[in-house]
């Protein structure tokens, strides 16, 4: 990210995306209803109409046989299977054309204790009071996964999991929805193992200069606190530092990184040491040399990246806080250091970046080395960055993603590209950065980055719900990549608030901020709901 110049459902079944339920969809409701209809599904006993060991109808191709259907209202006909599955010809629907709650769930026995998790494939209109897949009655907490809109209509797949201690657990799917509101569900599996996410992390480069132009955050009661501290609280683990080689402003220097890194170890969390390569912003439109290698050929400025990654490094290691990541270059989608480090000469940029990634294993052999793009949804613009670094041996641990919703495609998109880069290279991927809007108001005078309503992400509204919902929904799609390879998501700069002269141009202190509405503080500084979504498994 940079400163101010970043600057089906079918229609003939059921009720989708505009479709009139038919004849045939009525017919398949009233075959899937149970004699259990009245039972509480919070309280389900051993002898629930299904109990085996693994699911029954998994892509709901035989009528969601072993499936049972509870709703407190009577409205057991708003869950139904339909055609329309994601791979079969089936697919579970909840939808009334008026108001309704309903659960689809199915009760396993015979499990062997220990950690399981579940898996489906969903789809949503979004504006549900609450649409989530959930496992329940497993002898530990429930774990719920809630469902994103998916206004493109492309299928998400979604997981959790949670710890199997009496030998049985309970798989459900819940809608609490408006008038035709809908949520289609399909290929349900459950497994042994585990989810969850390793990195839930915040770019918190700008916080010392807005504290030193008098910004005050407070939790959500309203008591004033230290920023970082108030989001760990939250359940932040990973701060986020840039480096700047020498900022006008002073700010984003090693001095700071290493006072930043100093409380954020302080607190518990680890270190993300996001490396520009430029005196200010580094982003895919603009990658600029510091002024002191201005007149640098290609040789010499492979001995510069080295020097200078070696030296912040090995400044944070004798401090006591060693680096736990580090990017190699800031959304280097068309290289870093032009231009002898533009995608125009790869051979070159791949020089760039293995001096860099040598320089940091040469301080720690235990720091990640990440290499970070601006592609979150574009899975073929990522193939093609990655498969030119992997055939010139550039070296590194986590392939590294920018992801805005409204610039960088749908959630499904995102998905996809992270899916595949992370079987492609065989790596770990990290949503480095993200962020949503909680309003559209202006606070500073200056225009914000997403100022308008048609800027937004459908499904998702510029409020704290909204925001939260978005911040959420990330999480959620980086946590379900296969084989535990997604390791998280960064927030970018949730504490970069409206202050009077901590603005986006280091060497203009009268610049504005065109980000405070997409912070987790709000204009009466109060940390936001999204902020709690850090302490989400």
């Amino acid at each position: 990210m940079h400163g101010k110049t970043l600057f089906d459902r079918t229609t003939t079944y059921g009720r989708g995306a505009g479709g009139r339920r038919t004849p045939r969809g009525r017919r398949r409701a009233a075959a899937a209803l149970t004699a259990l209809g009245g039972l509480l599904l919070a309280a389900l006993p051993a002898q629930a109409a299904h109990a085996a060991a693994t699911v029954t109808d998994p892509g709901f191709e035989s009528g969601a046989t072993g499936w049972s259907t509870y709703s407190a209202g009577g409205q057991n006909a708003a869950s139904f299977t339909e055609a329309g599955g994601r791979t079969g010809t089936t697919r579970l629907s909840h939808w009334s054309a008026s108001a309704y709650k309903v659960e689809t769930y199915q009760y396993l026995s015979g499990l062997t204790n220990g950690t399981y998790t579940l898996s489906a494939w969903v789809r949503s209109s979004g504006g549900q009071n609450s649409a989530y897949l959930a496992l329940r009655n497993c002898g530990s907490a429930e774990q719920r996964t809630d469902l994103p809109p998916t206004a493109n209509g492309a299928w998400i797949r979604l997981v959790t999991s949670v710890k199997v201690t009496g030998g049985a657990c309970t798989i459900s799917l819940h809608s609490d929805a408006h008038a035709g509101e809908w949520a289609n569900f399909d290929d349900i599996s459950f497994t042994s193992g585990t989810t969850g996410l390793s990195v839930k992390g915040g770019d918190l480069s700008t916080l010392p200069k807005n504290e030193a132009h008098g910004a005050v955050y407070r939790n959500a009661s309203g008591t004033a606190g230290d920023g970082m501290a108030l989001l760990h609280s939250a359940g932040m683990n990973y701060v986020r530092l840039k480096v700047w080689v020498n900022p006008a402003d002073g700010y984003n220097d090693k001095a700071h990184v290493l006072a930043m890194a100093k409380r954020a170890k302080a607190l518990g969390m680890k270190v993300l040491v996001d490396f520009h390569y430029s005196d200010a912003w580094a982003d895919p439109g603009k990658q600029n040399k510091p002024a002191a290698w201005a007149g640098h050929g290609y040789s010499q400025l492979r001995t510069d990246v080295y020097t200078h990654t070696y030296d912040v490094l090995n400044a944070l290691k004798a401090q006591g806080t060693t680096a736990d990541m580090v990017q190699i270059g800031n959304e280097t989608n068309a290289g870093m250091l032009w231009p002898e480090g533009s995608t125009d000469n790869w051979s070159q940029l791949a020089g760039l970046l293995t001096s860099g990634a040598n320089a940091a294993k040469a301080v720690s052999s235990t720091t990640k080395v990440a290499l970070h793009l601006a592609k979150g949804g574009d899975n073929a613009g990522t193939r093609w960055w990655f498969d030119n670094a992997v055939a010139r041996g550039v070296p590194f641990d986590v392939v590294a993603l920018s992801y805005y919703g409204y610039w960088h495609g749908a959630l499904s998109d995102l998905q996809t590209n992270l899916d595949d880069a992370a079987s492609r290279y065989g790596k770990p991927v990290l949503v480095a950065e993200t962020a949503y809007a909680h309003t559209l108001a202006d606070e500073d005078g200056l225009e914000n980055n997403i100022a308008t309503a048609d800027q937004l992400v459908t499904g998702y509204p510029a409020t704290p719900a909204g925001q939260a919902a978005n911040f959420r929904d990330v999480l959620n799609v980086v946590e379900a990549v296969p084989n535990g390879r997604g390791l998280g998501a960064v927030y970018w700069e949730p504490g970069w608030t409206a202050a009077t002269g901590s603005g986006w141009d280091p060497a203009d202190p009268s610049s504005g901020n065109a980000w405070e509405n997409q912070a987790l503080f709000d204009y009466a500084d109060k940390l936001l709901p999204a902020a709690g979504w850090y302490a989400h498994r």
